[in-house]
């Protein structure tokens, strides 16, 4: 097996994997994974499509990830991993696609609008 190079993205979030055959370490932007994302939560996000396959031990997976907060982050990473398991192996895509893990999340921040405080949020109305 090559280096398999995916990309998963979540809010503003990008991640950039780079999954190649080892001991089952996983590096985010040059920090151990449980480092960069110090809650268990986050953790199994990153951890779950490898635990779903049976292949934690298998793969080292190198992260480049910017933008955005750590748990966008973190469900981008997510979407990177389930892309990469399904190019390394097509049946993997049969467990992952249920769980919803090769679904691009399209809801994104509303863009501020002029004459309003946020997106929807007018300003406030005083009748006197």
């Amino acid at each position: 097996m090559e280096l398999i190079n995916t990309i998963g993205r979540r809010k503003t979030s990008v991640a950039r994997i780079y999954v190649k055959e080892g001991s089952g370490q996983i590096t985010v932007n040059k920090k151990d994974y449980k480092e960069y994302f110090p809650t268990s939560v986050m953790q199994s996000t990153l951890t779950h499509p490898l635990e779903l396959v049976e292949s934690i031990d298998k793969y080292d997976i190198l992260v480049n990830v910017k933008g955005g907060g750590v748990t966008g982050q973190s469900e981008a990473v997510r979407l990177a991993i389930s892309r990469a398991l399904c190019e390394i192996d097509q049946e993997n895509r049969a467990v992952l696609k249920p769980e919803g893990y090769l679904t691009r999340d399209p809801r994104m921040v509303e863009r501020k609008k002029y004459g309003r405080r946020k997106a929807r949020r007018r300003f406030q109305f005083s009748k006197r």
